[in-house]
């Protein structure tokens, strides 16, 4: 991976992804005892970040791989990215989700076009299943992080927060980005280490899923033992990527483990304070930011909010919070 294909991705999105702003609030600054800017990619496309690298990695196909069609794994918010990307470019999509994904993700990803496959997060292999289709139909596989066109995507979020923070004159600060499989921390890791040195990133994740920070501490990749169970669907996964692994090895801090308690806190304070929607998993960084004040240095910390697809009940839950 180099700087040149997230550079390459940003041109390619120019004009189809939404800039999203920086978001600050006096409220937020004083509970983390710090300054706080969000990056709200839940006001993306599709609700995520993830229509990021979906737009990349189809975009960079050629024509007769967009004729046959693209095939994809996620719980949602990768589905919906791609399978937008996909429908955009006049391209079958196949997303392949568990079961267990939140009805809205599974139900948008359907209303955009695609063809969902369901299958059960405990018992059966998402990478099998994908595979499989893959060859029977002649799709072409676009992985949800381990994937260069994907993570290059993904790093054109940071090339934003690196433009946005120098020009405000934030030029040392941690950057504290929710993490699965690393694709968007590495992504913005990579742009950052190029454009904003001073601004390091801090993968966050929830507690018993912390492979990331568990692999960063010991320097091998690190797997979860449980695979679901958690409202932080958007960034469960099995373990971190053998692409993004070595990247975050190489440009991030370490890793931040929070509560789903915090994190449902964050979600109602993001709609209370900054009045946007996040998910759980999406609201993990700010949760960081706002409850774990000695996990961080310096001044100021940008908490990238990385996905709004919340099923109605959890948000109720998390607004209850706010009591």
């Amino acid at each position: 991976m180099h700087i040149d294909m997230i550079r390459a991705a940003a041109k390619r999105l120019n004009g189809h992804a939404r800039r999203t702003p920086i978001l600050t609030s006096p409220f937020l600054d004083e509970i983390a005892g710090r300054q706080v800017f969000v990056k709200p990619e839940c006001l993306q496309h599709t609700g995520s970040f993830k229509f990021r690298g979906g737009w990349s990695a189809v975009s960079a196909l050629t024509d007769n791989a967009l004729k046959t069609g693209v095939i994809a794994f996620s719980s949602g918010n990768h589905a919906q990215g791609v399978a937008l990307a996909a429908k955009t470019h006049g391209a079958p999509a196949v997303i392949v989700m568990p079961s267990d994904a939140p009805v809205i993700k599974i139900e948008n990803t359907r209303a955009l076009g695609a063809e969902v496959v369901l299958y059960d997060r405990a018992t059966e292999d998402r990478d099998e299943i994908g595979a499989r289709l893959a060859a029977e139909r002649g799709l072409t596989l676009i992985k949800p992080f381990d994937e260069p066109q994907v993570i290059a995507g993904q790093g054109t979020c940071g090339l934003e927060i690196a433009a946005d923070m120098n020009a405000m004159g934030v030029t040392d600060a941690d950057v504290a980005v929710c993490c699965g499989g690393g694709g968007l921390t590495s992504g913005i890791a990579l742009a950052l280490a190029a454009d904003a040195p001073g601004l390091r990133v801090r993968p966050v994740e929830p507690e018993g899923f912390d492979d990331v920070t568990r692999s960063l501490a010991s320097g091998k990749i690190e797997r979860n033992a449980r695979t679901a169970g958690s409202l932080c669907d958007a960034i469960i996964t099995p373990q971190p990527g053998e692409i993004t692994f070595p990247l975050m090895q190489a440009h991030c801090g370490r890793g931040v483990v929070v509560t789903e308690d915090d994190c449902l806190r964050a979600v109602g304070l993001a709609y209370e304070r900054l009045k946007i929607v996040v998910e759980p998993g999406g609201a993990a960084a700010l949760a960081a930011a706002l409850f774990q004040p000695d996990a961080f240095e310096g001044d100021a910390i940008i908490a990238v909010a990385t996905g709004g697809n919340i099923d109605p009940p959890v948000f109720s839950k998390a607004l209850e919070t706010l009591a």
